[in-house]
């Protein structure tokens, strides 16, 4: 496996992939119209590209032999208010191809994006995960992050899901 740092040239590729896992995870149990809704803002070129011209956001692609088999996204220095620290990164997106569950792609992801947080001086990594993504909380809690608060994720002006707040220092 190979991991790399995304490029704007990696905009499209980001989109499809963002787009394909969001479908896979939220179409199970939430409308198809707030779920479009949400991918239609996400994943637009122009939003991409904005944040791979921001240098407080990093893209990490990871390659399975070689094909694209997820990405992560992260952003530098973002506060939450369930955490009393400084210089802490939060973890946007942990996206895997379902076809790659089980094959360690998660974790060889997750390991880089630990290591290229603490490179970056920061002392740890938040998230918002879904509370019906059981997969991604078995993941987390596997890796040490602790449930630190909830929030109401919106998805579109008429849907919105809940989700814990996890939370690793390192």
């Amino acid at each position: 496996m190979t991991i790399r740092k995304a490029t704007i040239e990696d905009c499209e590729l980001i989109a499809t992939i963002g787009k394909t896992t969001f479908l896979e995870t939220y179409l199970v149990n939430t409308p198809k119209a707030a779920v479009e809704a949400f991918i239609e803002k996400a994943f637009a070129m122009d939003t991409l590209t904005k944040e791979l011209r921001n240098p407080a956001i990093h893209y990490y692609i990871i390659y399975h032999s070689t094909k694209v088999a997820g990405y992560s996204k992260i952003e530098l220095n973002i506060p939450n208010q369930n955490i009393d620290a400084a210089q802490i990164t939060k973890l946007d997106r942990f996206y895997v191809l379902k076809e790659f569950h089980g094959q360690n792609v998660g974790a060889q992801l997750f390991n880089h994006t630990i290591v290229a947080s603490k490179k970056l001086q920061q002392h740890g990594i938040w998230l918002y995960v879904w509370i019906e993504n059981k997969r991604a909380i078995n993941f987390y809690t596997k890796n040490n992050f602790k449930v630190v608060g909830y929030y109401d994720f919106v998805l579109s002006e008429t849907r919105s899901n809940p989700n814990d707040v996890l939370y690793l220092e390192y």
